[in-house]
C-alpha cells in the first residue's frame, strides 16, 4: 500500500502505535492527540478493526424501553398499544422491532374496520356536542337586542346583502335578497323596527328549474307571512348539462328577494348609516 509522501508517510508503523494504544485502553480523541492525527480518515484508517474499549461506551438511555417494546412486541402488542404504554414514537418502536414477526390479526378486516369506525363515530359525537356547546353558550351571551343594536345590525346586515347603487346607475332601490330564512327573519324584523309597512313589500323567489318550484313557492310564502299576490313571477334559473348540481336535498328552497316600494329615502338613510358605521370604527371606544 502506498501512502502520500509528509506526516503520513510511514502508515504501518503509525498504525502499530495506533493500535497498541487502542488495546491499552485509549480513546480516539486519545490515540488522536497522542499521535498527532488530525485526519478523521486516517484515524479510522489507522484504528480499522479495532473495536473501543468497554469504558468509552456512552449507555443508551433507549436501551430499557427497546427491550420492553419488543418483549411487548412478541406478546402481540400494535405499535399503537406499545405507543400509548411505553411513551414512545411509532418510527422508534418501528426500529426497535423490525425484525420481529407480525402479531397474528385478532380481528377480521372487516371487525377492524368496525371498532375504527365506532372510534370515529364516537370522537364525531365528541366534537358535535362541544360544537353545539359553543354555539348554545354564544346565543345566550347575546341576550335581547335594543332597538339601536338590532337598527345598526340591519343596517350592515343590508350592505353585505342587498342591492347598492352605482355612480353610473342612480337607482336607489330597497332589494334584499338571501337564501338563509333566518337572515330573511331578522331583515323582516328590521323593516319593522324601521315602520315600513307590509303592504310596500313585494317577494321574488328564485330558484333552479329543476327544483321543487311550488314547495319553495309555499315554504317563503308561509315564512314571511304574505298573500301570494305580493309575489312576483318566481325567476328560473336554467339547467346546465354540464354542471352537477350540489343543492339538491328537500331543504334547498332557492333564494327570496324582498324588495321595498317607494324605498329611495330608506335606500339613502341605509347608505348614510352604513358610512356612520364606517366611521366610528376607524377610531373605537373600548
Amino acid at each position: 500500500m502506498t501512502h502520500a509522501p509528509g506526516k503520513y508517510a510511514d502508515f504501518d508503523g503509525l498504525r502499530e502505535k495506533a493500535v497498541a494504544l487502542r488495546r491499552a485502553g485509549l480513546s480516539r480523541r486519545q490515540i488522536r492527540d497522542r499521535l498527532h492525527v488530525d485526519n478523521n480518515d486516517i484515524l479510522n484508517r489507522l484504528l480499522e478493526g479495532e473495536p473501543p474499549p468497554a469504558w468509552t461506551k456512552r449507555p443508551n438511555a433507549k436501551d430499557d424501553l427497546r427491550e420492553k417494546a419488543r418483549e411487548l412486541r412478541l406478546q402481540g402488542w400494535t405499535y399503537d398499544q406499545i405507543q400509548v404504554e411505553l411513551g414512545c414514537s411509532k418510527s422508534s418502536i418501528s426500529l426497535w422491532v423490525r425484525d420481529l414477526p407480525k402479531p397474528e390479526r385478532k380481528r377480521t378486516p372487516e371487525e377492524a374496520s368496525a371498532v375504527a369506525r365506532r372510534g370515529w363515530e364516537a370522537t364525531l359525537r365528541l366534537r358535535d356536542e362541544e360544537r353545539q356547546r359553543t354555539k348554545e353558550a354564544a346565543k345566550q351571551a347575546v341576550g335581547t337586542l335594543s332597538p339601536r343594536e338590532l337598527f345598526l345590525l340591519g343596517v350592515g346586515l343590508y350592505w353585505a346583502e342587498g342591492a347598492k347603487d352605482k355612480p353610473y346607475d342612480r337607482r336607489e332601490n330597497v332589494t334584499f335578497v338571501n337564501s338563509d330564512p333566518s337572515m330573511i327573519k331578522v331583515f323582516q324584523a328590521w323593516l319593522d323596527l324601521l315602520g315600513v309597512e307590509r303592504t310596500r313589500l313585494r317577494y321574488t323567489v328564485m330558484i333552479h328549474e329543476t327544483a321543487d318550484v311550488a314547495a319553495a313557492e309555499r315554504y317563503w310564502a308561509d315564512l314571511v307571512g304574505a298573500d301570494r299576490s305580493a309575489f312576483y313571477k318566481t325567476t328560473l334559473k336554467k339547467h346546465n348539462p354540464k354542471t352537477v348540481r350540489k343543492n339538491v336535498s328537500d331543504s334547498y328552497r332557492g333564494c327570496l328577494a324582498i324588495r321595498v316600494l317607494r324605498g329611495a329615502d330608506l335606500y339613502r338613510r341605509i347608505e348614510g348609516s352604513w358610512y356612520g358605521i364606517v366611521e366610528s370604527a376607524r377610531s373605537p371606544i373600548f
